[in-house]
């Protein structure tokens, strides 16, 4: 993975009807800070991904990768019903997520890396409305309800949608204080959430 000297690679997984803001909210939040992270977009077989809004990004083929990148995210949407049987995507997120430093998912797209098996007896979330799918994908992982993002050592999963973004700036405190995520979410006039164990929205 190409990027700028002294800055952390994102790899954003890619795939058909992605859901728009687990792209777009966590890509906002790191693009702005690029004299420390550099962002890349890759799917399986490269080219345009589309998504049910309508929204196009021009990917990489995961396989051009390279160096691996030191954080891998993977969104979630509908795609993700049908990406959890794509055994070669499967693969590529195994294989990426081993020798990443830290993996974020997004919503559903905690069902994807659940599958791997590198969740199994690991605390993580996801969207709840679509809780009781993500669960029944792989029932090795300690899924929380009520967490608005979870951590177990370098992965983080989210909840819903919007929650990738509060997940973001969580990771930004972590690496780099509370002080810098909340100047962040100032700049983006963004209301953080930002107590991961916290959330509106509960699976039942």
């Amino acid at each position: 993975m190409h990027k700028k000297n002294n800055t952390m690679g994102i790899a954003f997984v890619m795939f058909d009807d992605y859901e728009t803001l687990d792209v777009f909210g966590p890509a906002e939040i790191f693009g702005r800070l690029a004299d420390l992270y550099t962002l890349k977009f890759y799917s399986l077989e490269g080219g345009i991904i589309s998504n049910r809004h309508g929204v196009p990004i021009m990917t990489e083929k995961l396989e051009t990768i390279g160096i691996k990148p030191e954080i891998l995210l993977i969104p979630g949407g509908y795609g993700t019903r049908k990406e959890v049987d794509n055994l070669s995507l499967i693969d590529k997120i195994t294989e990426l997520s081993k020798a990443s430093n830290y993996v974020l998912t997004v919503c559903t797209g905690s069902a994807l890396l659940a599958k791997s098996g590198l969740l199994d007896r690991k605390r993580a979330t996801s969207n709840k409305i679509a809780f009781s799918w993500v669960s029944s994908q792989n029932t090795n992982v300690n899924w929380d309800k009520r967490a608005r993002w979870a951590i177990d050592g370098k992965y983080y999963t989210s909840s819903g949608v919007s929650a990738g973004m509060d997940m973001s700036l969580g990771f930004l405190a972590d690496r780099h204080g509370m002080d810098f995520a909340r100047k962040v979410a100032n700049e983006i006039e963004y209301n953080w959430t930002e107590n991961k164990d916290d959330d509106n929205f509960v699976a039942e």
